[in-house]
């Protein structure tokens, strides 16, 4: 089978339930952003190496991601039905792991910090601003096809661009690289103050 249709070459692409729209609409730009995130994901487990800790659950959020994009594929008005699974509880697993990544670091997130640090570090901070573009697409979507952008794909987006900031700091606690911090959060400048 070939992978070329020649059905894309006028600009237009096909959605779920047989419709076709332009490559720049909200909805092509949206998954195209996501699906870059999910790229860059898999450029990271490659350089993680198959026996790190964080390989099962970014398998998971690869997962995650692709029947979130064939779900944001389905326009609210399609009358076919999408068969993937919804990752509802997707919000909650990055919160765990949150949790989990924090405990374990030895100083607390209190800055901003100017991402780098080492190469494992600079493709989380890659992928936290890549998922942050991909939350301002699903917030343009969402402007357009209310229904088609559920609560749990907000939630869980939202949840990935923090987790892969803390993911950064773990790796550089862990492997005792200094963090360049910039200034502190807002809210912790006013509890100084007070």
């Amino acid at each position: 089978m070939k992978i070329y249709t020649r059905k894309g070459d006028t600009g237009k692409t096909g959605v779920f339930g047989g419709k076709r729209e332009y490559k720049n609409s909200a909805r092509i730009e949206c998954i195209g952003t996501l699906d870059e995130v999910n790229s860059t994901i898999g450029l990271l487990r490659a350089k993680l190496g198959n026996e790190h800790q964080w390989q099962a659950n970014l398998h998971r959020i690869q997962k995650d991601m692709m029947d979130m994009m064939s779900h944001l594929a389905r326009p609210s008005d399609s009358k076919k039905e999408n068969p993937n699974p919804k990752p509802v509880d997707g919000a909650t697993f990055c919160e765990e792991w949150l949790d989990e990544l924090e405990a374990n670091i030895s100083s607390p997130s209190d800055y901003f910090i100017l991402p780098g640090g080492n190469e494992i570090s600079a493709l989380c901070h890659v992928c936290r601003t890549q998922i942050r573009r991909g939350e301002r697409t699903l917030v343009t979507l969402m402007q357009e096809d209310p229904e088609c952008v559920e609560e749990y794909i907000m939630a869980y987006i939202n949840r990935m661009s923090d987790l892969f900031f803390t993911m950064s700091r773990s790796e550089m606690d862990k492997t005792g690289v200094p963090e360049e911090k910039w200034q502190l959060f807002l809210y912790k400048k006013k509890k100084k103050k007070s």
